[in-house]
């Protein structure tokens, strides 16, 4: 699904990402884990064709990044999501059907299920300078899942959520792997990322570490959150 060919990113004298390789097959749920500073944001936005890569080569589903062809199967959430304050959930969402190529005639009913989805009935014709963090969280990821994407991109999708917001994500989360989608998810809650992923990334200072399945580099009587502090510190 995607493929990473030595992708390095430099921003003068500063190497960001450095040399990374590794592919996410269809349908795998990918952990892209790190130190701040580590690279991950710049390779998401590589991935996106936010910005260029400064050497390598990145693929969807065979498809050049810059293709854009290629993200056509794409939903994706930045790390701190706005939704304007003068609308209200209802709008954003049509908003963002309409610019996705939603027909007119779908727009309704499509985001009818995805407010059901996100659990926000009952909130979804309020303004948005009326929700908290967690609210606008889920508005935009429910945006993020409007076309059904065969992608998903999340950065951070739990940030500003309670712990009860946090379970309701990862339930969701574990209803569409069954439905074959592929998932990069850079996140710091470890624990919530141990029960969700399959497979690890782990980047520190623009290098790759490892990339492994989780079930093979968490050791007995360990958790990720051990095997990642080991793997950064190189201990």
């Amino acid at each position: 699904m995607i493929e990473f060919r030595g992708v390095t990113k430099c921003y003068g004298t500063l190497t960001a990402v450095e040399n990374v390789a590794f592919s996410i097959a269809r349908g795998e749920y990918c952990a892209l884990l790190g130190p701040n500073g580590a690279g991950k944001t710049t390779l998401v936005r590589m991935l996106l064709h936010f910005t260029a890569m400064s050497a390598g080569a990145i693929t969807i589903d065979g498809l050049p990044v810059s293709d854009p062809h290629s993200r056509l199967a794409i939903g994706y959430l930045s790390e701190q999501p706005r939704i304007p304050a003068q609308l209200t959930g209802w709008e954003y969402l049509k908003r963002c059907a309409q610019l996705g190529g939603t027909g007119s005639s779908g727009i309704a009913d499509d985001c009818a299920r995805i407010v059901q989805v996100i659990g926000m009935q009952g909130r979804e014709h309020e303004k948005a300078r009326t929700y908290s963090k967690g609210m606008v969280q889920r508005f935009c990821l429910g945006a993020a899942l409007l076309r059904d994407p065969r992608l998903l991109i999340l950065d951070e999708p739990t940030s500003g959520l309670d712990p009860i917001g946090i379970r309701e994500v990862r339930v969701l989360l574990e209803s569409l792997k069954s439905r074959g989608m592929t998932l990069l998810l850079n996140s710091h809650f470890l624990s919530e990322v141990e029960r969700i992923c399959d497979t690890a990334a782990i980047l520190n200072r623009g290098s790759l570490l490892v990339k492994d399945p989780i079930a093979a580099i968490v050791k007995e009587n360990e958790t990720l959150e051990d095997v990642f502090v080991r793997v950064v510190s190189g201990s």
